[in-house]
C-alpha cells in the first residue's frame, strides 16, 4: 500500500502533466500497443515534450511505471524519486522496479539530441532488459509543427526485441525514418495515416473560429 505522501504526489503530477500536454500541443497520436506490465520502454529523445508524453500515456497502468533519469536531474527535483524515477547510476534499483512487474522507461542516447537521425545508444537499455529477463521494446517519438497551430505529437510502439543495442539501434532507426516519410509525404492538415488519437489538445485557432461561425449563424438563422 502506498503511502498517502505518495498518492498526493502522484495525482498531483498525473494532473499536472496531463494539463501541460493538453494545453501546449494539438494532440498525441499512437501506433502499435503500449505494454503492460514488466518491459523496458526504450524512445527516442529529440523532443522537450518526450518526458511528458510518454508519462502522460503510463500514468494509470496498475503495475505502476518509473523513468531512469540522470542523477544530476534526480538531484534538483528529488520528489521525482517518490514517483518512480530511478537514478542511470542505480540500475539494481531498476532491476527491482522491473521484476516488480513495473514498466520502465529509458531514452538511450543519455541525452537530449536536435530533431534528426538516431544518436550513438548507451548499452543500460537492452542491459536492464536482458538481467530482468523482460521485453525491450522501441518507441519512435516525434513532435512535429505541421498544418495546425499547435505541435502533434506521434508515437510508434513497436515489436519486442532481442535485448541487444544494435538491434534496437537498427529498429529504432528504421521507425524513425518511416514515420519521417509519413510526416514528409501526409497533408499536413491532417492525422497520420495508421495512427490512433489518444489524448486530444488544443485546436487551431481558425478551428475554434469554424465553431464560433456555425453557431452564431445557427443563432441568426442563416444557413
Amino acid at each position: 500500500m502506498r503511502p498517502p505522501r505518495y498518492q498526493l504526489l502522484y495525482g498531483l503530477f498525473r494532473w499536472l502533466f496531463r494539463r501541460t500536454v493538453r494545453g501546449g500541443l494539438r494532440g498525441v497520436w499512437l501506433r502499435g500497443t503500449l505494454p503492460q506490465g514488466g518491459a523496458v520502454l526504450a524512445a527516442n529523445h529529440h523532443s522537450w515534450w518526450d518526458a511528458y508524453v510518454l508519462p502522460v500515456l503510463l500514468f494509470g497502468q496498475p503495475q505502476g511505471f518509473g523513468v531512469v533519469m540522470g542523477e544530476a536531474r534526480l538531484s534538483e527535483f528529488g520528489f521525482f524519486r517518490e514517483l518512480g524515477g530511478v537514478s542511470a547510476s542505480r540500475p539494481r534499483l531498476a532491476l527491482a522496479a522491473l521484476r516488480r512487474g513495473e514498466t520502465l522507461l529509458i531514452f538511450p542516447e543519455g541525452e537530449l539530441r536536435s530533431p534528426g537521425g538516431l544518436g550513438p545508444l548507451n548499452e543500460g537499455a537492452a542491459w536492464l532488459a536482458r538481467k530482468a529477463g523482460v521485453p525491450l521494446v522501441p518507441v519512435a517519438i516525434r513532435v512535429v509543427l505541421r498544418g495546425q497551430e499547435f505541435p502533434e505529437a506521434y508515437l510508434e510502439v513497436g515489436p519486442p526485441l532481442p535485448p541487444e543495442t544494435e538491434r534496437l539501434s537498427q529498429a529504432l532507426q528504421e521507425m524513425l525514418a518511416d514515420l519521417d516519410r509519413a510526416l514528409r509525404t501526409a497533408p499536413a492538415e491532417e492525422p497520420l495515416p495508421g495512427f490512433r488519437p489518444v489524448l486530444k489538445g488544443r485546436l487551431s485557432t481558425h478551428e475554434r473560429m469554424a465553431g464560433w461561425g456555425a453557431a452564431l449563424r445557427r443563432l441568426m438563422g442563416v444557413r
